[in-house]
Formats: structure tokens, C-alpha cells, sequence
């Protein structure tokens, strides 16, 4: 069997680099992806030997079987984008208003067509399954992850990996890590209730702007001293609502943030402490509250065979100096939904470039990517079916 690097000709590079423009200039929010699924269902169409499904409305699933018995490999990529309004200015800008590929998504999904239209060409030597998972709304909780897992699309899978095109990683570095690689990803809402009045007499009130901010600070506090320092834990206050007047007292106020975490004790703990320190902060001044507290993405955890075998892959396809050893990162993925069933291994490839301007984080309205990048996540991804499948 050739390798990834005989195989991917010149005009599969340019058609991948196209299949990503072509997307990014055509976003489509989560669970909208009627068009992009589309295009992903006629291109696989397109592709002999590939069996299809339509798993939900948005989503599409590939299968590639080999003409000798052997391990079923999933692969994965998101296809959906975000409610931002693009700021680059390039040939293949969003042509739709205040919605972008600003995660890379569009990467992912041309990638992974190139893949499929690569081993597609090796059929008759691949032994077992690869399975292209093609999937919808990674960015909106509950997530599409979930939804194609209850659709049964991993069922009988022996291992899945996904590939995370990465703008703060340079390219030129693949980051494969055991254990926990993306956060538990939660998010909550407090209400606090006090006393209106005004602005001249507080003594009359209870004042819930005063004891938010108590609030505030002393959520701190889980961190910094209730808390392991060895874990790692952020608790985050996004959003502060409360007034409308200059010599008003308010009623209420409402407080929202964000819980990130790695460990399930930890990520319990958090929970119970808020709660904790709402209901003593409150009553403390006479108020009361309510504490919607809602878990989202759980953490990828990759599995450790799994993760030596990508770790492998990328040696023999790049070279052991393309290894780097990055840190977990604090960001949510629902490919989590996937990781909690099948064996897994979620892999970050770096697609940042300072000389090309390229060093926008992700969600930023001129991210882009090093469109280099795309050669070296269709690459693995070909060399990881023929590593893991065999």
C-alpha cells in the first residue's frame, strides 16, 4: 500500500484548499448545515466505493469496507460555524453576514473529504472499516456529537480520532497528549434577589449590585483556596446585569460565567462551592437567589493506546521533531460525546504562521489558518487508517 505522501498529488491539494474556500465563503450555523452537508453528501457521492448514510438532518457518515476482515476507525470532523461578522479580507471571505468559519471547521471537513477520497483509491488492500464522520453543531450544546451517538454511528467502532486545526499552535508542530486534552465546559446562571430602592437611601434597600459583587470576588476564593493547586480549575463571571437608573436601587441582578475543569471530583466540587457561597453571600444581607447551574461538553480524555498509536503516526509521516508537548486546553469539544463510548484520541495540528499574518486565536473575527495545514491533517488522517485499521 502507498503512503500518505505518494498519494496526495498536487491536484488533491488544490481540491482540498478549494472545498475549504468554498465553505468558509458559505458558513452555516449549528444545526442549520443543510447546505454544507450537502455539498459534503454530493462530494462523497462523487467518490466510488464509499456506502452513505444520513444519520440526522445535518450530518453525514461515510463507510469505507475492505475487502479483508479487520478493526472499524472512525474519523471525525465538525462542520458548523459561528455567529461572528468576518474581518478578512481574501478571496474567499464569508459571503454570508454576521456568520464565519472562525474555528477551522471548514479545515476539518475538507480534510477529511480528501481522506476519503484518498483511501477510497485503496479499498481493496484495507482491511475492516474507516467510517468519515461528518458532523453537525460542535459549537451549540447539546452538540451534534450526541445526537449522532444516539443515532448509533459509533456503534460496533473500535477507535475514533479527530484532527483540531490550531492557529495558536505554529505549523510545523502536532500536539498528541494521554489523558485530558480539552475541558469539562459548563456554564451557569445566579440571580440575586434584594430589595429596590433609592439611590439616596440605601439604608432602606438591599442592595443586590453591592452583594453581586461580593459575590464576585468570593468566587475567587474556590480557586485559590478550596481547590488542589495541582488541578486545574476556572471559574469565570461573564456577564453582570442589574440597574437601570442613575438613583436607583434595583431589585435584581444576574450574574452568568462560565466553569472549566478537568477532573469529575473537581468539576463536582465547583458546583457545590457556588452554590455554597451564593446562598451564604445572600443571606448574609437578607437576599435570596437562584443558581441554575447547567453541565456542558465533558472533557476529552484520550485513550492511551490509542494516543500512542497517533503518537506513532506522526513520527513516521513527519518526523519526530513535528511533536509537540502542549498543554491541555481550557476550550470545550463534544467530540467528548464520541470519546465516552469508543477509545479515542483527539489530536491538535498546528495552523498558525506570524510571517502570513496568521496568529488570530480562534472565535476572532480575522481567524484564519495557514492553508499548509490542510496537506498535513489530510496526511495523518490517511496514515492513521492505515496505522490503526491494520
Amino acid at each position: 500500500m502507498k503512503n500518505s505522501e505518494t498519494i496526495l498529488n498536487a491536484a488533491i491539494r488544490e481540491e482540498v484548499i478549494q472545498w475549504r474556500r468554498f465553505l468558509h465563503q458559505n458558513p452555516e450555523l449549528s444545526f442549520e448545515e443543510e447546505n454544507t452537508s450537502q455539498f459534503v453528501f454530493d462530494t462523497l457521492q462523487s467518490i466510488d466505493g464509499l456506502v452513505l448514510e444520513r444519520p440526522t438532518k445535518t450530518s453525514v457518515v461515510a463507510r469505507l469496507i475492505g475487502t479483508q476482515p479487520g478493526k472499524v476507525l472512525a474519523m471525525r470532523a465538525d462542520m458548523d460555524a459561528l455567529p461572528i461578522q468576518e474581518e478578512n479580507r481574501c478571496e474567499y471571505t464569508s459571503k454570508k453576514a454576521g456568520v464565519m468559519h472562525a474555528c477551522g471547521h471548514d479545515a476539518h471537513t475538507a480534510m477529511l473529504l480528501g481522506a476519503a477520497k484518498i483511501l477510497s483509491q485503496w479499498k481493496d488492500q484495507l482491511k475492516g472499516e474507516i467510517r468519515f464522520i461528518f458532523q453537525h453543531a460542535e459549537e451549540l450544546h447539546p452538540g451534534g456529537a450526541q445526537e449522532m451517538v444516539k443515532a448509533g454511528v459509533i456503534d460496533g467502532v473500535d477507535q475514533i480520532i479527530g484532527i483540531h486545526l490550531m492557529s495558536t499552535i505554529p505549523i510545523g508542530q502536532i500536539s498528541v497528549r494521554t489523558g485530558p486534552v480539552t475541558a469539562n465546559s459548563d456554564r451557569f446562571d445566579i440571580t440575586i434577589q434584594g430589595k429596590g430602592g433609592h439611590a439616596s437611601q440605601p439604608e432602606e434597600s438591599i442592595d443586590p449590585i453591592a452583594i453581586a459583587s461580593q459575590v464576585i470576588g468570593n468566587l475567587q476564593h474556590i480557586v485559590s483556596r478550596n481547590v488542589n493547586p495541582l488541578e486545574q480549575l476556572v471559574i469565570t463571571i461573564t456577564q453582570f446585569h442589574g440597574g437601570s437608573a442613575y438613583n436607583i436601587i434595583p431589585d435584581t441582578v444576574e450574574l452568568a460565567g462560565t466553569v472549566r475543569s478537568f477532573q469529575p471530583e473537581v468539576r463536582q466540587q465547583a458546583t457545590t462551592l457556588i452554590d455554597q457561597i451564593v446562598k451564604g453571600v445572600t443571606a448574609a444581607h437578607g437576599a435570596s437567589y437562584q443558581f441554575d447551574y447547567r453541565r456542558g461538553y465533558s472533557s476529552v480524555v484520550n485513550n492511551p493506546e490509542v494516543a500512542k498509536l497517533m503518537e506513532e503516526t506522526v513520527v513516521k509521516t513527519f518526523g519526530e521533531e513535528w511533536l509537540a508537548d502542549l498543554p491541555p486546553a481550557m476550550g470545550g469539544e463534544d467530540f467528548s460525546a464520541f470519546a465516552e463510548k469508543v477509545p479515542a484520541c483527539f489530536v491538535f495540528v498546528g495552523a498558525g504562521n506570524e510571517e502570513k499574518g496568521i496568529i488570530y486565536p480562534h472565535h476572532h473575527p480575522r481567524f484564519d489558518i495557514d492553508e499548509d495545514a490542510l496537506e498535513h491533517g489530510v496526511k495523518l488522517f490517511v496514515q492513521a487508517a492505515i496505522n490503526l485499521s491494520t
